[in-house]
């Protein structure tokens, strides 16, 4: 645990965060959880994935519609039949508690879901935003979901507003703003390889690896 170390990052959509993350995870060798915390997540509690997978990045005031008056097999056998009714706040704490045990196992990196604030308590631990330029959000968006730019554009604006109001609700800070990182970068100015060379270093140099 003392020499372990845990990155978080949050990002706006589009921004290269993602790629970021998993490039700065592989430069220090270190474990890289995004989607992978579902599974984690699922295997943990007994729960199938469709829940988290439902539940993925929402507040509890976006109850999962449909979802939970329906009945999902459960991974095992011996989840009470009381779980088949939750609310995206029991979802939350199952995976902040799998994100605080694989923080505390080895050093990793984590993308989005208020791995910030859920490890405000580890003793080592980086938390990093990255934004882009509006129209290189735009062209990356475009060209990877093959859409045109009206397209992208609301894309934009509706995940983005689901990650604010996730952040917002479960840490009572302000998504994007300067004062909940360590560092804000725009991923526009040195492009993605040249952003993971400069964060591998505030990396090393924070943590004199």
């Amino acid at each position: 645990m003392e020499t372990n170390y845990a990155i978080s990052i949050g990002r706006q959509l589009g921004s290269g965060g993602r790629e970021i993350g998993e490039k700065l995870a592989a430069r220090l060798n270190i474990q890289f959880l995004d989607k992978k915390l579902i599974e984690m997540a699922s295997e943990q509690s007994g729960l199938c994935t469709e829940f988290f997978e439902k539940a993925d990045e929402k507040t509890s005031q976006g109850i999962i519609g449909g979802l939970f008056g329906m009945r999902f097999p459960f991974v095992t056998d011996g989840v009470a039949s009381s779980m088949n009714c939750l609310s995206n706040d029991a979802l939350f704490k199952i995976q902040s508690d799998v994100i605080r045990q694989v923080a505390d196992a080895s050093s990793c990196l984590f993308v989005g879901r208020c791995s910030d604030y859920i490890l405000r308590d580890h003793p080592r631990v980086i938390n990093l935003f990255i934004t882009a330029n509006h129209q290189d959000r735009i062209t990356r968006l475009q060209t990877r979901h093959t859409i045109n730019e009206e397209q992208a554009q609301a894309m934009i604006e509706k995940i983005d507003k689901k990650r604010a109001d996730y952040y917002n609700y479960y840490t009572y800070k302000s998504w994007g703003s300067a004062n909940s990182y360590h560092l804000c970068i725009n991923s526009s100015v040195l492009g993605i390889d040249k952003t993971v060379d400069m964060l591998e270093l505030f990396v090393r140099q924070t943590f004199a690896l």
